[in-house]
């Protein structure tokens, strides 16, 4: 799986969707097959209850998720169908690690930002990416919009995406 990381900071209507979506498109006119990921930073679990007026409109999924409208442009430029888990945001991020934290999967160790939640980005991202998003099967490039490089991650996982 090698991956793109398009980044562009808190300010929105840069383009980063559209740009994802453009590059997607020409990489599946190489013959390649594609995927989206969005990454907000947003502690919200998705966007369905955030204000329109704050966020804009929500794009409904076909499995119910409410994300982000980039991820509509996605799937209308891609001819692809993507998943809630297709939106990552802080807080399912962060519900994921507390959920792991009271299972006592860390066996007893104090949850931190690193390793325990830039872990579980890379693997959320890497999880996702494998899922089928139309009926060709896996995936050879992941696009990854990522909203705030600040708000969800840090430098070690910039580090292990450069190295993949």
């Amino acid at each position: 799986m090698k991956y793109i990381v398009v980044t562009g900071g808190v300010v929105s209507g840069l383009g980063k969707g559209v740009t994802i979506s453009s590059m997607g498109r020409m990489l599946q006119g190489c013959g390649l097959r594609v995927t989206s990921i969005k990454i907000d930073p947003y502690l919200n679990v998705d966007a369905g209850t955030m204000s329109p007026f704050e966020h804009g409109e929500c794009f409904v999924l076909n499995d119910g998720g409410e994300t982000d409208l980039d991820l509509g442009n996605y799937e209308r430029f891609l001819s692809i169908s993507l998943t809630s888990d297709h939106n990552i945001t802080t807080g399912k991020i962060y519900r994921k690690v507390i959920s792991k934290e009271r299972r006592g999967d860390y066996l007893g160790k104090t949850v931190q930002v690193v390793p325990h939640i830039t872990d579980e980005i890379q693997s959320w991202i890497e999880e996702v990416a494998q899922i089928p998003v139309d009926d060709q099967g896996n995936r050879h490039w992941a696009a990854v919009d990522e909203s705030d490089p600040s708000g969800m991650k840090d430098k070690k996982e910039d580090d292990k995406y450069q190295s993949s």
